[in-house]
């Protein structure tokens, strides 16, 4: 960051591409997401000398369950079947999405900027297509060549101008985090038919939050609470209401509508985000090696999705 539509989609090996006002409509959302979650890097790092990265990830997901369940709690009741025959699909979608996603890049603010956090979630869609491709799926030349100038720009951007030698702690969280996200995706690929969208949210933030309690009461133990203050409260408030409930509804609409591939396509624009709102929020400066990264992957990202635009035409 859960899995989402009305309409139950068929089988992954018989789905047919979205129609043009599905795809548009699908491509919207995506953009809406990666926006939506561009301002949650700046949040992680607003709060990485207040809020332990552990407690901001467990406050984030109870701000998005009350946000939720009025909506979806009678949904969910009436599913509650459902959701038990594929509760393997689901404890795995709130561990990758929910529990570990948002705990590592709350862990990578504390030692990197929102500049880089976005930057190297840019090389999340790569991840995504390597897994489509172990499905089966064809990548082809342009695409994987412009997936390479996507990852070359990451690189040098984390290593200075250089291909690093050593990482930063920070950038091998977001890396990590990058990973989990990326998984998360795919696997809404094999999302159980019947599962409304609003349910399955409802679902994997409950769990969600559920796996991080042991793990956020060791941390109250060990580092104390922190102060509800504008500065801290503001942000927990943005990443649980636009960054969980709104942004994984459509997220997960989106990829369902277009699939993640397509949707990873979108989501390389978050650097250009997390760039823009770092600068007026945060006062980070990207500089002239920060653009000449993001040029590398924005280009590597426009040859990879126009090959797929076409196919999909």
């Amino acid at each position: 960051m859960s899995l989402i539509t009305a309409r139950h989609p068929t089988p992954a090996t018989t789905r047919k591409p979205a129609p043009a006002r599905g795809a548009g409509f699908g491509v919207l959302l995506a953009l809406l997401a990666t926006a939506v979650w561009s301002g949650s890097f700046v949040a992680a790092r607003a709060l990485h000398d207040t809020v332990p990265p552990v407690q901001a990830a467990f406050w984030r997901w109870i701000v998005a369950i009350l946000v939720v369940t009025p909506f979806a709690a009678r949904a969910t009741w009436r599913q509650r079947h459902l959701i038990r025959r594929h509760l393997g699909f689901v404890v795995l979608a709130s561990l990758l999405g929910i529990t570990v996603y948002n705990t590592l890049v709350n862990q990578a603010g504390l030692t990197t900027s929102a500049g880089n956090m976005g930057m190297i979630m840019a090389a999340s869609p790569v991840v995504m297509a390597l897994y489509e491709r172990f499905g089966g799926a064809r990548l082809g030349a342009r695409r994987v060549t412009g997936m390479a100038i996507a990852c070359a720009g990451v690189l040098l951007l984390v290593g200075e101008g250089a291909l690093p030698s050593r990482l930063g702690a920070g950038d091998l969280w977001m890396f990590a985090a990058a990973l989990s996200f990326a998984s998360y995706s795919a696997l809404l690929k094999r999302r159980p038919e019947g599962l409304g969208g609003p349910v399955l949210l409802c679902t994997t933030f409950l769990i969600g939050a559920l796996m991080l309690l042991p793990v956020y009461a060791a941390d109250l133990a060990a580092h104390g609470g922190f102060a509800p203050t504008a500065g801290t409260v503001g942000p927990l408030v943005y990443v649980g209401v636009l960054s969980s409930a709104v942004a994984f509804f459509a997220w997960n609409k989106a990829v369902a509508l277009i699939g993640a591939a397509r949707a990873g396509a979108v989501y390389h624009l978050q650097p250009v985000c997390v760039a823009l709102l770092s600068y007026a929020l945060l006062d980070e400066r990207l500089g002239l090696l920060g653009v000449a990264c993001m040029a590398l992957i924005l280009g590597g990202v426009a040859l990879s999705s126009a090959t797929g635009a076409r196919r999909a035409a």
